[in-house]
């Protein structure tokens, strides 16, 4: 198993995600097919810290979609973003104060494939 805390230093060391590193963040994130609250946390962790920075668009899609697939995709909510789930994205969100490009992108593809959209969650759009 891979540690997401090394992995984030070596991927964060000049402060911009490029495509091989998305790659590699694949590769750990989705090597048991599901992705994780810890891995969740961590994808949150390395956005906060390359937000705004001139990041590989493939970035966008790998955090849009995992984050995506980690509040759709589970057993107890599958389709539903549930109030434990909504809770927590929206502490993720606020945690650096700032609701940028990809989180915006978030919210947006979670409104449109959800079942359901919390009004907490309306804020952001």
């Amino acid at each position: 198993m891979i540690n997401l805390s090394n992995l984030k230093q070596s991927i964060l060391a000049d402060g911009k995600i490029d495509k091989d590193e998305v790659i590699l963040i694949k590769d750990a994130i989705y090597a048991d097919g599901k992705i994780d609250k810890d891995e969740a946390d961590f994808l949150f962790e390395l956005n906060d810290a390359v937000s705004g920075k001139d990041n590989d668009s493939s970035w966008e899609i790998c955090f849009v979609d995992a984050i995506t697939s980690y509040l759709l995709d589970d057993e107890q909510s599958q389709g539903f973003i549930d109030g434990s789930e909504s809770n927590w994205l929206v502490e993720r969100i606020d945690k650096d104060g700032t609701l940028d490009s990809v989180e915006k992108s978030l919210i947006i593809n979670l409104k449109n494939k959800s079942k359901n959209f919390p009004s907490k969650l309306e804020k952001y759009l």
